[in-house]
């Protein structure tokens, strides 16, 4: 196949309603629609539809994957659980990109980059699942997806070197299977993400035991019985919004300015630095590889001439066996065989003999051309057109 576009949408915080549902299936007749998930692939044309205006009007996430390379996340989120200017510190240019419609915040993240592996058709059912976690820990005030953002952004150049980084949150050293997954389908520099994750502090600790009590309990009365409401009505995200919050009561604020924040010069030199690093060790660890199997194979080699020596004879006439099949593939193995009665022979100090004996062979199958021609291209007899035993023996 040529060509593979694939488009999944998924609806989180509402199920689509029937009209919505007719609308979609107007733009395409064969795609899987259900109240939460629109799903199509092309193997030839296009997709019909804006992703960017169902987005607005009806999903909160979307994949898109072409296997020319392009890679597309999208993720809406309401403004309650993710501020604008928060959300536009970290995602600054094209491969990572904030935008505000109505309530919400949709994000945008893209990856170009030529050809494409990461797709398996048979994983076509629910490929956006592995991502859409990062919505409610964006909710619940995780910004590490964000701040991933902002590197896919240093990694396309699409920053000055001279810029700083936004706040680094903790635990970029220890990603989430959805924050991996992330990674991946964006094709996040491993390098990158470990020389920014040195700047990062560990992930929080487990809360401990009461600390969550004793905050709820310093609200305003009136505020949790707002809360208790919302919660009776079923409104998404709002343990996200109150996660965020306590979490955000225990932390300090964060620092405006740059002080003490890396560039973007910076984090690419650290990049490359790691980036040496490791494929010295690579490099290494392939040598150390290519000596054990060397070795191995001299120490098989050796077992099988020790088990050969004690039946040269036996050796010589199974050649000779073989020989006389007239069959290319027995013709190949007898080669091989007489290969090693040479080496063995050598060893011993018997080359005048072996090799006298290899012309003989020859002068009596002299007719055999294919046999020829391998026993030359083995290295057991000339290659001139003089190859009587006589010459051979030489």
């Amino acid at each position: 196949m040529s060509e593979y576009q694939y488009y999944e949408f998924l609806a989180v915080d509402r199920p689509l309603t029937e009209p919505e549902m007719r609308e979609l299936r107007a733009v395409s007749s064969r795609a899987v629609i259900t109240p939460t998930r629109f799903t199509n692939h092309y193997e030839w044309g296009d997709f019909k539809g804006d992703p960017r205006a169902w987005m607005e009007k009806y999903f909160d996430a979307f994949l898109y994957f072409a296997n020319w390379g392009t890679h597309e996340l999208m993720l809406r989120l309401p403004r309650r659980v993710l501020e604008p200017a928060t959300a536009r510190r970290y995602c600054r240019g094209d491969a990572a990109s904030a935008r505000v419609k109505g309530g919400h915040v949709i994000l945008e993240f893209l990856s170009e980059a030529e050809g494409s592996d990461w797709y398996e058709e048979e994983d076509e059912d629910g490929s956006l699942s592995a991502l859409v976690p990062l919505r409610a820990d964006l909710a619940a005030g995780d910004l590490r997806a964000l701040y991933l953002g902002w590197l896919l952004c240093a990694q396309a150049g699409e920053l000055d070197d001279g810029e700083a980084e936004p706040p680094c949150p903790p635990g970029l050293g220890r990603l989430s299977a959805a924050l991996e997954a992330f990674v991946a389908f964006l094709r996040v520099d491993r390098d990158l993400l470990a020389a920014a994750a040195a700047g990062s502090a560990a992930a929080e600790e487990a809360t401990p035991a009461g600390e969550v009590e004793r905050w709820v309990s310093g609200l305003p009365e009136a505020e949790r019985t707002a809360l208790l409401a919302r919660l009776v009505r079923g409104e998404p995200h709002l343990r996200a919004e109150l996660l965020r919050r306590f979490r955000a009561s225990r932390a300090a604020a964060p620092s405006g300015g740059a002080a003490g924040r890396r560039t973007v010069a910076e984090l690419r030199e650290a990049a490359e630095r790691r980036a040496e690093a490791r494929r010295r060790r690579e490099a290494e660890r392939a040598a150390r590889e290519r000596a054990r199997r060397d070795r191995e194979a001299a120490e098989a080699r050796e077992r099988h001439l020790a088990s050969l020596a004690g039946r040269e004879a036996e050796a010589w006439r199974e050649a000779e066996a073989l020989i006389a099949t007239k069959q290319p593939g027995k013709y190949d193995a007898a080669v091989a065989l007489l290969r090693d009665l040479r080496e063995l022979a050598v060893r011993a100090g018997r080359r005048e003999e072996v090799e006298a004996r290899l012309a003989g062979l020859l002068d009596r199958h002299a007719r055999k051309p294919s046999l020829v021609g391998r026993l030359r291209a083995a290295g057991l007899v000339g290659t001139g057109r003089d190859d009587g035993p006589a010459a051979l023996a030489r």
